[in-house]
């Protein structure tokens, strides 16, 4: 077995909005850090109420892992946030 095989996602919540973006960037953080390995696995399948602070806080979780030479990887973006990341020109920046 692959050791990205063995990496269990941190899951984003089902709401992540300007209201919530900084306590969600603050429980999100150290789970991710916890993750071993150059390629850190977010889940976005249960995220359903959201703003374009859940693109920020992509960015922001991003910029960090980068700055330990790691990547971040989305899986299961909604399709309404992936036309968000789109259109703010970021798609390349957050990788699925």
């Amino acid at each position: 077995m692959s050791l990205s095989a063995a990496v269990v996602p941190v899951e984003l919540p089902e709401q992540l909005t300007l209201q919530g973006a900084a306590q969600t960037l603050l429980r999100l953080k150290p789970l991710l850090a916890q993750q071993v390995g150059p390629v850190v696995v977010l889940d976005a399948a249960r995220l359903r109420v959201f703003d374009t602070s859940a693109v920020a806080v992509l960015l922001e979780l991003r910029n960090g892992l980068l700055a330990e030479q790691r990547v971040l990887q989305v899986r299961d973006m909604p399709e309404r946030l992936r036309a968000l990341v789109t259109l703010y020109g970021v798609a390349e920046l957050l990788p699925v």
